[in-house]
């Protein structure tokens, strides 16, 4: 099997807009992927989730992940979207190369279950975020 490239952009939007604006957001950035010639392959809503440091004063952010491949065009007519839409603070597109991610299924069983990933990815998140804060006070003296 030969590897693929792809993309994959995270993107954090406001964590005050309402759940409806989240999903017009997600179908907006994947249909502009499909118009520039490119094949949305996945996407995912990860929820809100606390942020490493403040963003324009907001301490909270809904992330969400699209992965997609193409030419790579696509890339530059996203991003500028995605840098004069006010309700993304940050974006950040990686080139991937390996076996392209197969699109997840929504259903009741697999939210239960993705509901539990979420939680385990935050517990993970904060003894990581406790190991930094470790490493930056022995960094201190």
């Amino acid at each position: 099997m030969t590897k693929q490239p792809y993309y994959e952009t995270m993107y954090i939007l406001r964590p005050d807009i309402p759940e409806e604006e989240v999903d017009s957001h997600l179908e907006k950035y994947s249909d502009m992927v499909t118009k520039a010639g490119a094949e949305v392959l996945d996407s995912q809503m990860r929820g809100k989730r606390r942020l490493a440091y403040p963003i324009a004063k907001h301490k909270e952010g809904i992330y969400v992940q699209l992965s997609h491949k193409g030419d790579g065009q696509q890339v530059a007519i996203l991003e500028k979207a995605m840098r004069l839409s006010e309700d993304v603070i940050r974006y950040l597109t990686v080139k991937q190369e390996g076996p392209l991610p197969t699109p997840r299924t929504t259903s009741n069983n697999n939210k239960e279950s993705s509901e539990e990933e979420v939680n385990k990815e935050k517990e993970a998140g904060k003894e990581t975020e406790k190991e930094v804060e470790k490493e930056s006070k022995e960094n201190e003296t």
